[in-house]
């Protein structure tokens, strides 16, 4: 295992297997997502998903809450309409960089996440919660509607439940947001760490292009209507079936054998 070299970093890196964490390390201030925060965990996504050796990225976080969403003093510090279009523009950054990866992005939730925080656990492609995790919008009780957190939380909730957060603000347990489709699995604290390994070392094991393909193919018929969703994922699965990932794997399916990924 890796560890990034500065105590100190915005965003701790550790690799394993394949699988590639970093860790949001602002515990002081409860992750909230700086101008600086999002800048270094944008910067270190792009990484990942530069490199050849990572199949899988975790987003976790350090300390008391997994993030509570924008930093609001430094915020108020410069109130100026140029500023806070900055901050949201840079934010609009972070959360398309999590969905336009071409690797899987798991969020590991410890604690509470809230806001932008919630943004961006909505973000990831899948989400682990421990059961004392909470989640919520509750921007409507201090005049800031989560307007772009509702983005994120209006495609992975349904309706209701997406308004309900947004205009009561309230707190949603671990349990309820399984129910809502806002995280996969909920586990007792103690087994989080060992859940989450589980599930992104298995999915690490895939084929990298494969995965690759149908992240992408995801997000973009979910933009589309029926027809154009059908004809557009025709083309893709025409594409992936050229690849040498879909022969190996559909040989070694044919000839029970576990198959040997090239990665094209």
């Amino acid at each position: 295992m890796t560890h990034s070299s500065a105590d100190q970093s915005l965003v701790l890196t550790a690799d394993e297997a394949g699988v590639r964490t970093l860790t949001l390390n602002r515990p002081e201030a409860r992750n909230a997502l700086s101008m600086g925060l999002m800048k270094a965990l944008t910067e270190a996504l792009v990484a990942a998903g530069q490199d050849p050796a990572v199949k899988v990225v975790v987003l976790a976080a350090a300390g008391p809450a997994f993030s509570a969403g924008h930093d609001l003093k430094e915020m108020r510090s410069q109130p100026r309409r140029d500023a806070y279009e900055a901050v949201f523009a840079r934010c609009a950054e972070l959360m398309k960089t999590v969905v336009r990866l071409p690797k899987p992005v798991i969020a590991k939730v410890h604690a509470m996440a809230t806001a932008a925080g919630c943004q961006l656990v909505a973000s990831c492609d899948l989400a682990v919660a421990a059961e004392g995790a909470k989640f919520a919008t509750p921007g409507v009780n201090i005049g800031l509607f989560c307007s772009t957190p509702m983005v994120a939380l209006s495609r992975v909730v349904g309706r209701k439940q997406a308004m309900d957060m947004l205009l009561t603000g309230r707190p949603v347990e671990a349990r309820e947001a399984l129910a809502m489709g806002l995280v996969n699995r909920v586990v007792p604290a103690a087994e989080l760490d060992r859940e989450v390994a589980a599930l992104a070392s298995g999915i690490a094991a895939k084929s990298p292009i494969t995965l690759a393909i149908g992240k992408e193919a995801f997000y973009r018929q979910m933009e589309m209507g029926l027809d154009e969703a059908y004809a557009f994922t025709a083309g893709v699965m025409t594409t992936n079936m050229m690849t040498a990932d879909a022969a190996e794997g559909i040989d070694a399916f044919i000839e029970k054998r576990q198959p040997v990924w090239k990665g094209c």
